[in-house]
């Protein structure tokens, strides 16, 4: 038989057929609709901490970034706000098929998978670098804003309590002295103190009361003497100190974040080529 009368049997698509892979359409609609909801409830609880810390002080400075760094009901609203509006892209990219958003999404999470790596590095090759910064930079701004900001003033006292540290930098508990309150030179009962949330005995076991007193008069004692009723190291030692201890549990935890992120990537830009796919075929 020649050539020209041969017939082609190899099957065509259908008109039913779709390049689009219902599978992972799907699971980037679900894994991103869990996050929607995420960044939604945190958007909630930092607008309702806002509102409530600014009927409470009647007043919220934000005169420079550090402002807006050490305002934690500010930062999880914009935190929200990014995981909402990310996630929403890829939510409705990927259910109405939508190439742009898709790749607005994938955008996203390679900027945050590059900034999430170059912190890691600077950290894990830097430390002490990373350490000398946080100390110079934020130390100061946050024993000066502690009575200030309550939000700021409980995480303080919670990160005191469970890292059993005072103070930020390598001073330790000599820090609170750049605290208007705690200051020598201040009128306040507090005067040469330091917060409750440093001493090593906080909480009375009989009564299970805290004595907020606790820390009166510290800064007055030498370090020896001091060690005896208050932590006398600084928070930001005492964290970059147990990150070394645990280094190999919280590379692990950052490979398999980072991994999570690459795969969920690979997903939308696999989605986008399926769509261009099906686009083409529907052109010819």
């Amino acid at each position: 038989m020649s050539s020209h009368h041969r017939r082609d049997y190899r099957r065509q698509p259908s008109s039913n057929f779709t390049y689009v892979s219902p599978c992972v359409k799907y699971l980037i609609f679900i894994l991103n609709f869990v996050f929607w909801l995420f960044g939604g409830l945190l958007i909630g609880i930092g607008l309702y901490a806002f509102v409530d810390k600014w009927q409470l002080t009647g007043w919220v400075k934000l005169d420079n970034v550090y402002d807006v760094i050490l305002n934690i009901s500010l930062v999880m609203v914009i935190m929200g706000a990014v995981v909402f509006i990310v996630s929403f892209a890829g939510c409705v990219g990927a259910l109405r098929e939508n190439t742009c958003l898709l790749k607005f999404y994938s955008l996203c999470l390679l900027i945050f998978f590059l900034l999430e790596m170059g912190i890691a590095i600077l950290g894990f090759v830097f430390p002490h670098s990373m350490q000398s910064l946080l100390e110079e930079n934020f130390t100061d701004k946050i024993i000066h804003t502690y009575r200030d900001d309550p939000d700021l003033q409980n995480f303080i006292d919670f990160a005191q309590q469970k890292f059993r540290c005072c103070g930020l930098s390598s001073e330790g508990y000599i820090d609170w002295s750049k605290n208007e309150y705690f200051n020598c030179s201040s009128p306040s009962v507090e005067h040469c103190g330091v917060p409750f949330s440093c001493c090593i005995n906080a909480t009375d076991l009989s009564s299970r009361l805290v004595n907020i007193m606790c820390g009166y008069g510290v800064q007055n004692l030498s370090v020896a003497e001091a060690s005896k009723r208050v932590w006398t190291s600084g928070c930001i030692e005492i964290v970059r100190s147990w990150a070394e201890r645990n280094l190999y549990t919280i590379a692990g935890i950052a490979l398999g974040v980072a991994l999570s992120q690459l795969f969920v990537i690979y997903l939308a830009k696999t989605l986008e080529g399926q769509i261009d796919l099906q686009k083409s075929r529907w052109a010819s």
